[in-house]
């Protein structure tokens, strides 16, 4: 959520900032209901006053053997006041709360502008396409002609947009994630979490999935308040809400491994062959949480963290920073890391490193003891794949595959694939 003293301060710059992404801020909407609201607030007070003075009154006139009915009457009339306003005001300030609830977050001034990706700007570019002797297979031509990828009994478990993997494809999933999660807890230092992958609404309002991209969730039927998690970023972000975490203890650096449930609401007809946009899927998730000052180091660290996996996997990639109208709605600043697929001939979105400065602590309230200021201080919260394990076992399949169908293992999944070194029929 923006700040709402700034909106109240400076609700120009505001409006020009959301201007960048596209987003029309209805400034005297907001102007209006502000003026409602100090208004509102001001006659609850006085009534509430009112109220207390007189009530005080009732005590010392009985004590003095005095008629207290016409006083009474008066403090009924202020009663009814009373809560007529606090209804008016209970309204307004909903109305106030709707309206700042689907803001999205401010940009930050280093993000490029632009309508849509493709004013996307290169920011990092490693490795070199690899060349073929040979017309090159999608991965769901080398993973059938590997019998290893059973779409039709996923289709018949679940219907579109799920995936059954088998055999030594089933283990390199396996092996890709357990990897990751290696690398990013052994040489970067992160807690591996294991969560729950059911959460409630407002663990979802905390990170931004709610209100506005209720469509692309996964609701439980029934009475329960959970829907399936789209990433882990939401139950591990949301472990600091109403916590003030000690300054000694930040950066906190956490990872998980979950599947990831998503809609997908508005895609259909896109990337629908194979894996590449599913509602299930699996993901390494890396969350940081730090002080202010440090986010916008510690997100070129994430994103470092996201492009080693990659290095290591031997995998070409490419950095790209986010324009401001391709921006996600909780983030400051993001650079989506696009790793390189043969069979399209274009580098694909593997990872998303994202800076939210304050936007989501001030929703879960997570806050750290500032000792200089002598007040708990809200802190930045930062996002990023480490990284999508789906989209990796399709880049390793497609760049790592031999002329016969066969598919190389890289070398370091190798002890993680009893060391083999060809996934083949045989």
């Amino acid at each position: 959520m923006i700040n709402p003293k700034l909106l109240r301060s400076d609700l120009d710059f505001v409006a020009d900032n959301l201007a960048k992404r596209g987003y029309v801020l209805d400034k005297n909407k907001l102007r209006l209901l502000e003026v409602s609201r100090k208004e509102l607030q001001i006659k609850v007070e006085q009534l509430r006053q009112q109220r207390n003075k007189i009530s005080k009154s009732i005590g010392k006139n009985k004590g003095k053997g005095l008629d207290i009915s016409e006083i009474k009457k008066d403090v009924d009339n202020v009663s009814a006041s009373l809560i007529n306003e606090e209804s008016k005001l209970k309204q307004v300030n909903e109305n106030l709360d709707r309206l700042t609830q689907d803001l999205p977050n401010l940009l930050h001034e280093s993000v490029p502008q632009g309508k849509d990706d493709s004013s996307n700007k290169l920011h990092t570019e490693w490795g070199s396409p690899k060349t073929f002797s040979f017309d090159p297979l999608d991965h769901v031509e080398l993973a059938e002609g590997l019998g290893l990828i059973d779409l039709e009994g996923a289709s018949k478990l679940s219907g579109s947009r799920f995936a059954v993997l088998r055999n030594d494809l089933a283990m390199l999933h396996r092996a890709l994630a357990q990897f990751m999660i290696d690398i990013h807890t052994l040489e970067h230092g992160y807690e591996e979490m294991y969560l729950p992958y059911l959460v409630n609404s407002q663990t979802l309002f905390g990170t931004g999935q709610l209100p506005k991209f209720k469509q692309d969730l996964f609701f439980v039927d029934g009475e329960k308040d959970l829907a399936l998690i789209p990433t882990a970023e939401v139950p591990l972000t949301n472990l600091l809400r109403d916590k003030i975490v000690k300054a000694e203890n930040l950066p906190m650096k956490l990872v998980a491994h979950t599947p990831c449930f998503r809609s997908e609401a508005g895609s259909y007809g896109k990337d629908t062959r194979g894996m590449i946009r599913q509602h299930q899927f699996d993901k390494v998730e890396l969350v940081q949480i730090v002080k202010p000052e440090d986010s916008y180091n510690a997100l070129d660290e994430l994103l470092s963290h996201a492009e080693i996996i990659l290095r290591k996997l031997n995998l070409p990639y490419r950095v790209v920073t986010l324009c401001s109208g391709d921006t996600g709605f909780s983030a400051s600043k993001t650079f989506d890391i696009e790793v390189w697929l043969p069979s399209q001939n274009c580098f694909r979105e593997i990872s998303s490193c994202s800076n939210c400065e304050d936007f989501q602590s001030r929703r879960i309230k997570a806050r750290w003891k500032n000792l200089e200021m002598q007040k708990p201080e809200l802190v930045h919260t930062l996002n990023g794949s480490g990284v999508a394990v789906g989209r990796a076992l399709i880049a390793i399949l497609e760049n790592y595959q031999n002329e016969d169908g066969t598919i190389t293992i890289p070398d370091i999944l190798r002890p993680y694939m009893k060391n083999r070194e060809i996934i083949s029929t045989n």
